[in-house]
């Protein structure tokens, strides 16, 4: 049974969340107090932990810091208010595994958490220590969606495995970080993982890379070198871009995959290796199998489990939450109090095409933060997005089509949600904290709602009148 903790000072508040996680074998424990909350968890130890950041006397990053010191396995999902994203981003750095800006649906909640006892049910199967540092971990990539779920399910699947791993995906769409997902998951954690950019080196470079060289093998290996073959033993390998290796070194590359073995350029000895092979690309390697570029053989023993990252375009519901990510990362970098990103730059954000998928949306926030003049991102720090993507995409396959469709039925969501806003008002004449009162929410997510909306109490009570 997964055991789940709601930390939070706000009754209304630990009442939702407990609705919205109950269900299947869980048990659900709330507590009022940071002091609570940690003697909670010493007397009974959990699995997930979601924690309000703000709380009178001890707040949650110090509650989180404590128990991240004496329950390093145990799984933190904080709770924070949208102008708290830098404290959020401390929180992250102290291990925490994710963070929800309020408003928060009770989807997202549960999509969280699920992700929370994923990652902790793997870890306790698996005998995998806790990850100390939060650069790689599984929890590293950021988003929620559909999409992105199905990613984490295959990433959690595969990572205590030994099995060769194919990421496929277009460029920028952080397949690198799905790779040491997999690899600081494993239980080849401890050992190193090595990269290679298999599209920035020659093929006698990258010969020599993989899998070393003596000395005198050709004009200029003055010394023996070790390959990275050699060098990651005991741990992965991820080969970034594979498609563009030369047919040659692809008939070597399978040897090490089929036996576990190789030889150093213009040496005689034969070498052996325990490494996993994680590759990735953003070619069509069927398609060059076809033709002849790619060998059969070596597709099949790579393809062994593919995960495929979906382009940003396909995770449209991610865009905020990257979007606070980076602006966070790209303010404190610049040591600019860039906390904010107004309705309509995050509306040009959202309904971008992203050809550079998630690296293009990082760019982007970069600029707009060195742009801005003051706390807020605003359309105008954004020119360099096309107005056309402002005013929506035209659907370019069916994937996109049916996307576009569910994107109407959520509009038709937000008139019903409108309309729900304004009956409360009217029936408690404008009153703001009564009305929220009366439908069961926190007088703030009412009133975000309300903004949401673009309900202003003197206009919508006119135009009632």
């Amino acid at each position: 049974m997964n055991r789940i903790l709601v930390v939070d000072d706000e009754e209304i508040v630990i009442a939702s969340c407990m609705r919205a996680l109950e269900g299947g074998e869980r048990r659900i424990d709330a507590a009022r107090t940071g002091a609570e909350a940690l003697a909670h968890i010493d007397r009974e130890p959990c699995d997930v932990v979601v924690l309000d950041i703000m709380m009178p006397g001890m707040d949650g990053l110090e509650v989180l810091q404590r128990v991240k010191e004496s329950h390093p396995d145990v799984e933190v999902v904080m709770v924070t208010g949208l102008s708290q994203v830098d404290t959020a981003v401390r929180s992250m750095k102290l291990g925490a595994f994710d963070y929800l800006p309020k408003p928060f649906d009770p989807d997202e909640l549960r999509l969280v958490v699920e992700r929370a006892l994923e990652r902790r049910n793997l870890l306790r199967e698996t005998g995998i220590a806790a990850e100390p540092s939060h650069e790689y971990r599984f929890d590293s990539i950021v988003g929620s969606s559909p999409r992105m779920q199905e990613v984490y399910r295959l990433v959690a699947k595969c990572a205590p495995t030994n099995s060769t791993v194919l990421i496929t995906g277009e460029s920028g769409t952080g397949k690198e970080l799905v790779a040491r997902a997999i690899h600081y998951n494993s239980l080849r954690k401890d050992k190193p993982i090595v990269t290679v950019d298999c599209t920035s080196l020659a093929e006698n470079l990258l010969e020599s890379e993989l899998f070393g060289h003596v000395k005198g093998a050709f004009t200029g290996a003055v010394v023996h070198k070790r390959g990275l073959l050699e060098v990651a033993d005991g741990g992965s390998v991820f080969l970034d871009e594979i498609g563009n290796i030369d047919l040659t070194i692809q008939a070597k590359l399978l040897r090490v995959i089929q036996e576990r073995e190789f030889k150093a350029v213009g040496d005689t000895r034969t070498r052996s290796t325990n490494i996993r092979l994680i590759a990735a690309t953003n070619k069509d390697l069927r398609e060059m199998v076809g033709r002849g570029a790619f060998r059969d053989d070596l597709f099949y023993r790579v393809n062994i489990f593919p995960i495929r990252v979906p382009p940003l375009r396909e995770r449209q519901p991610d865009i905020p939450a990257l979007a606070f990510h980076f602006l966070a990362e790209c303010s404190a970098e610049t040591g600019r109090k860039v906390t904010q990103i107004s309705d309509g730059a995050m509306a040009m954000l959202v309904n971008h095409d992203w050809p550079g998928n998630v690296r293009e949306l990082e760019n982007t926030i970069h600029r707009a933060v060195i742009l801005a003049s003051g706390s807020v991102i605003r359309k105008a720090h954004l020119a360099e997005l096309s107005e056309g993507a402002a005013a929506g995409l035209v659907p370019r396959t069916g994937e996109e089509l049916k996307e576009r469709k569910r994107e109407a039925r959520a509009h038709s969501v937000e008139g019903l949600e409108k309309a729900f806003l304004l009956e409360a008002l009217k029936r408690n004449g404008w009153n703001v904290t009564r009305s929220a009162e009366e439908t069961g929410m926190l007088r703030a997510n009412f009133q975000a709602l309300m903004k949401k909306h673009g309900i202003r109490l003197r206009d919508a009570a006119d135009s009632q009148a």
